[in-house]
């Protein structure tokens, strides 16, 4: 009889012990979250005039659609980590082929 009083003793500190454990893992998970945005600076080169029009993601990517400047539309493919354009899309015609 006493081995199992021993027994129930120990598993009960065992099941308070591990619900205190669970707790501080939670508590911890949800304390350690990055509530501050961290803002970027980032110039997409642009001459003046242009105007953005839509911005979008695509991927881990941005999608910026410019229009004016004295250029055609574009869409600018803005890597937000590093701030940067990483690629331009040009809204125009195509060249002519030339024919033989």
């Amino acid at each position: 009889m006493r081995a199992l009083k021993a027994a129930v003793v120990i598993m009960g500190v065992l099941i308070v012990a591990g619900t205190i454990a669970l707790a501080v893992v939670i508590a911890n998970r949800f304390g350690s979250r990055n509530t501050v945005m961290v803002g970027i600076e980032a110039s997409l080169n642009q001459p003046a005039g242009s105007r953005i029009v839509g911005i979008a993601g695509a991927g881990e990517r941005f999608a910026v659609h410019l229009t004016g400047g004295g250029l055609p539309d574009r869409i600018l493919l803005v890597e937000p980590v590093r701030g940067r354009v990483v690629g331009t899309l040009l809204a125009e015609a195509p060249a002519a082929v030339a024919t033989r």
